[in-house]
């Protein structure tokens, strides 16, 4: 029975990669292939492997049961004989639902020691990995994703790539006691290929641009662009939806720019020294002066290349930021006081359902505090049971409180549930912008 099931799992595969050949979809084709080649890789490799196997041969039985009916309407039509078409499609149908089944059976989540939270919810960032990005690229009138481009037909192939690594980063954030040096690496990995794209295209590859029109990678644009121009919504609609799934987490995980002033902070003191003053004010007069002079400069009627100018100038002052404040304070002073979108992100992310909570019997040792970059756990923070504003749910005090004092919050859920749903979500957020996101 063991052996079964991987066998018919594999069949199912097999007749759906055929069943795409012969459409002419070559990319969803190896997709499916290779599928079948992860049925028999070792569990311990990927031990949400029936999570995935599972929904897919679902998914297929319904492919195949939606194609077979139009065949027998077709055939009905036509008065052509139907029996042996109807009896051939659900033999078909039946070994894909079969397989897909059978992958939740008792002896196939022991052998793959699907029965912790983690392999589930690895599961969960895969299939919201694939399913965002097969949205994206039906749904955008040009080659979104950069293997279409280069070879037309195959982005299937790239989806599943990074619908399995979404799973597997998701394994290791929820693994890893201390999630900081894993965020910052995973983030910046993705700011460099961000970048890395732009100077391609920079370079004469246009098939590294969005569109081939060139945009300043300063995230204030994202509110100061539309302003200027009158239009082009899609900067800030995607932010908004953004804020609106994860909160502030936009700023920790998922913000091209944030990863440069990450690391300068950590190269910086081990320990943030704290900031004079209220931050919020400073944020609040960048983002007065991004706003009111993307007025001014419509108003005036000045063109775009004199307004690039000034944009670029706003870029350059904040990785001076970076470089000569975030570094010797060990804070990302850029992010916490000088960004205005941070402060958006912030004050629109109380929309968000997602919170980090401290729990009582704090006794405010301060490690929590050392371990936030973004200087929103002061004593005062702590007498409150709440971060303060400049949080982005970044997750790095989660790990540092010695006494497990302060978690994720989401109503209905336990803080470790609630942990497990909020890396879930952005990790799947992460790995689609890995994808589609570039100037």
């Amino acid at each position: 029975m063991t052996l079964a099931i991987p066998l018919l799992q594999v069949l199912g595969l097999f007749l759906f990669a055929a069943h795409a050949l012969r459409s002419g979809n070559l990319g969803l084709a190896a997709a499916t292939l290779a599928l079948g080649g992860l049925v028999a890789a070792r569990p311990r490799l990927w031990p949400f492997g029936p999570a995935v196997l599972g929904p897919a041969l679902l998914f297929m039985a319904l492919g195949f049961a939606d194609a077979g009916r139009d065949m027998v309407l077709f055939r009905l039509a036509a008065g052509l004989p139907y029996l042996r078409l109807a009896a051939i499609m659900a033999g078909v149908v039946a070994v894909c639902a079969a397989g897909g089944l059978l992958a939740f059976a008792r002896r196939v989540r022991a052998r793959h020691g699907l029965h912790g939270p983690h392999a589930f919810a690895q599961g969960a960032a895969f299939w919201l990995t694939a399913g965002l990005l097969a949205v994206a690229r039906a749904k955008a009138p040009f080659p979104v994703l950069l293997v279409d481009r280069f070879w037309p037909g195959w982005g299937p192939l790239e989806i599943l790539a990074l619908a399995l690594y979404a799973a597997w980063l998701t394994g290791r954030l929820l693994a890893a006691p201390r999630t900081g040096p894993l965020r910052s690496r995973y983030w910046a990995a993705f700011s460099l290929v961000f970048f890395g794209q732009l100077l391609l295209g920079l370079a004469g590859f246009g098939r590294f641009l969005m569109t081939g029109a060139l945009h300043l990678p300063v995230p204030a644009l994202i509110v100061a662009g539309p302003i200027y121009r009158g239009g082009g919504l899609f900067m800030p609609i995607l932010y908004l939806s953004t804020v609106l799934l994860v909160g502030p987490g936009w700023c920790s995980h998922l913000c091209y720019l944030g990863a440069a002033d990450d690391a300068c902070a950590r190269l910086g003191r081990k320990v943030p020294r704290r900031l004079p003053g209220r931050r919020i004010w400073w944020r609040a007069a960048t983002l007065a002066l991004t706003v009111g002079l993307a007025v001014l400069l419509r108003a005036m009627g000045v063109e775009t290349g004199d307004a690039v100018w000034a944009a670029a100038a706003f870029g350059l002052v904040g990785l001076g930021v970076m470089a000569f404040v975030s570094r010797p304070a060990g804070v990302m002073v850029h992010c916490a006081t000088y960004c205005p979108i941070g402060l958006v992100g912030n004050i629109l992310g109380k929309a968000s359902p997602w919170r980090v909570r401290i729990g009582p019997g704090c006794d405010g040792c301060g490690r929590c505090s050392r371990a936030c970059r973004y200087l929103a756990l002061s004593p005062q923070d702590l007498a409150k049971g709440r971060p303060g504003l400049s949080c982005t749910l970044c997750g790095d005090c989660v790990g540092a409180c010695p006494g497990g004092r302060i978690g994720f919050h989401f109503p209905g859920l336990s803080p470790a549930a609630a942990r497990t749903a909020f890396f879930t979500l952005v990790i799947a957020l992460h790995a689609v912008f890995l994808g589609v996101a570039r100037i």
